[in-house]
């Protein structure tokens, strides 16, 4: 009967060091306050850095800096090429805003959503040098039209 119920204390201290080891190893996610929250019909630009990480300009003076949990290859590919989903309680209360907080994600046409893992404001200055590096762009230079 002892090794019996060795074995069992041994298999519940495992299982509750493990738990505590993967909430520690994750970073606490903290959402942005209310007023900061990106608000998604506000979205005049957007840019795909790399598949883990986006920058979006929403109004003319509110940068986000997005980082997604997963690689997200196809972002930016198809029409539309970028759409924020909240989660379901954003969708309740605010359903025009993302905060960063669990169950919001991004997803394309063609692409499954993934999860967002930070949301942040930027400055005007890490959102232009973010921008000249992205792949995918909301957004294309225009050659200007020729008159004769």
């Amino acid at each position: 009967m002892r090794p019996v119920i060795s074995a069992v204390l041994f298999f519940a201290f495992a299982a509750n060091a493990g738990l505590a080891w993967a909430q520690s190893s994750t970073p606490p996610r903290t959402p942005l306050p209310n007023n900061d929250c990106l608000r998604v019909s506000q979205i005049n630009e957007w840019h795909i850095v790399d598949p883990r990480t986006v920058i979006v300009q929403a109004g003319p003076y509110q940068r986000y800096l997005v980082k997604l949990q997963a690689d997200c290859q196809k972002l930016g590919i198809g029409n539309p090429g970028l759409m924020f989903i909240g989660s379901s309680g954003d969708r309740a209360i605010q359903p025009d805003r993302i905060c960063g907080a669990v169950g919001e994600k991004v997803r394309a046409r063609y692409q499954p959503a993934c999860a967002i893992q930070s949301l942040s404001l930027i400055d005007q200055a890490t959102f232009n040098d973010l921008r000249t590096k992205a792949k995918y762009h909301s957004i294309t230079s225009q050659q200007p039209s020729k008159t004769p």
